[in-house]
């Protein structure tokens, strides 16, 4: 029988923000989209009440291994490593892949529904970090990153809105 040894919680929250870090965000980034969403419910919240969101947000395992699914996808992407015709579609970002947005969807059960129409919105208009993600600029490919990153931030909104409602 094989048995395998489980990573610790520790090593996969540490390397989950490790990766984050090298596909080129952080944590005050995803903490700004955060702010972008609920500042005008709550005029008094601060990047810095956001910033723990998105941190405890991170501190799920669910959400953990979300990223780093999605940001595998993106390196293998980029690398030529998927078959086609899925390689052409995540470069490409497809409109009707859907898949990323599927994966994303995972962190956002976390928090309940008002995550979901908080990640559709953003989603949409795509600001700050995930205009940039989403551009292309960098010769990466963040098909899945730019997602999981609003999805962070959605979910982050989310648990602001409850412990707030509280």
């Amino acid at each position: 029988m094989n048995q395998s040894v489980s990573a610790s919680t520790k090593d996969v929250h540490q390397t989950t923000i490790e990766w984050i870090h090298r596909r080129g965000i952080n944590e005050s980034q995803i903490a700004e989209l955060t702010l972008y969403l609920q500042k005008d419910f709550f005029p008094d919240l601060t990047l810095e009440e956001c910033l723990v969101n998105v941190e405890k947000v991170l501190e799920k395992r669910e959400v953990q291994n979300a990223v780093l699914t999605g940001i595998q996808l993106d390196i293998l992407a980029e690398s030529g490593s998927l078959i086609e015709p899925l390689q052409d579609m995540i470069v490409r970002d497809e409109s009707l892949y859907g898949i990323d947005e599927v994966l994303s969807i995972a962190i956002l059960n976390v928090y309940g529904s008002i995550g979901l129409t908080n990640y559709g919105y953003i989603d949409r208009v795509k600001p700050g970090i995930l205009a940039k993600l989403n551009s292309r600029t960098d010769g990466e490919i963040h098909t899945f990153l730019d997602d999981l990153a609003g999805a962070i931030a959605a979910a982050a909104a989310s648990r602001i809105a409850h412990n707030r409602q509280q």
